[in-house]
């Protein structure tokens, strides 16, 4: 394992814990997309259900355990615990739209046709786009709570670092994943505004709030 790759991967968890953090502390789900939650749900589930099957190691192991269960847990707190901070007015992104086009796209990009590597190619490309509701719902609101950015900026970093884990893995190993790459690269374009947003205002002690004329 490279270090952008375990760097990624503790921002990953750094974001969940965020999040989990957020909601726990203000005991509120408030600004946070369901549908986000629940389309990367769907992500951890299709990509790993390899769990079952195939034996990497305990970290790898352990890592996709978490991310399941936490993606669930994220939908339970979200769904039933704090379910009258919801607000699904806000959150009203089609989703239905994303679901169908990874589909359409796994069943054309993919390394083998199996349901294993159909379900893998449907996650990556899912997972690509699996933050618009949320910066759609951002972009309702036109601001954020300050820790609510720093889940979704970690969660954008993290993608981020994986392009320099498969650039790291290509160079020393040989080894590409065009699928991921392309998908890597959609999905870390898409937080481009968001980044500059956080960098500009957040990381200088400002409220996030978008400019004018963008909500």
């Amino acid at each position: 394992m490279n270090i952008f790759r375990l760097v990624a991967d503790l921002m990953h968890l750094a974001s969940i814990f965020i999040l989990l953090l957020k909601i726990q502390k203000t005991r509120s789900c408030a600004g946070i997309s369901f549908k986000t939650q629940l389309l990367y749900a769907i992500v951890f589930v299709t990509r790993y259900l390899d769990l079952f099957t195939t034996w990497i190691s305990l970290y790898n192991t352990i890592m996709k355990i978490f991310f399941i269960a936490s993606s669930i847990y994220i939908l339970y707190l979200m769904k039933y615990k704090f379910r009258a901070t919801y607000d699904p007015i806000l959150d009203t992104f089609r989703i239905e739209f994303l679901l169908g086009g990874s589909v359409i796209l796994a069943l054309i990009f993919n390394y083998d046709f199996i349901p294993m590597e159909i379900l893998w190619s449907f996650s990556i490309f899912l997972e690509s786009v699996a933050i618009l509701p949320q910066l759609f719902m951002l972009s309702r609101t036109g601001e954020a709570e300050t820790i609510t950015t720093h889940y979704i900026f970690a969660l954008g970093g993290y993608r981020a670092l994986y392009l320099c884990n498969w650039l790291w893995r290509y160079i020393f190993d040989g080894h590409v994943e065009v699928y991921a790459w392309i998908a890597g690269v959609i999905q870390t374009a898409l937080y481009s505004d968001f980044f500059y947003i956080y960098y500009t205002k957040v990381l200088h002690g400002k409220k996030f709030e978008l400019p004018q004329g963008v909500v």
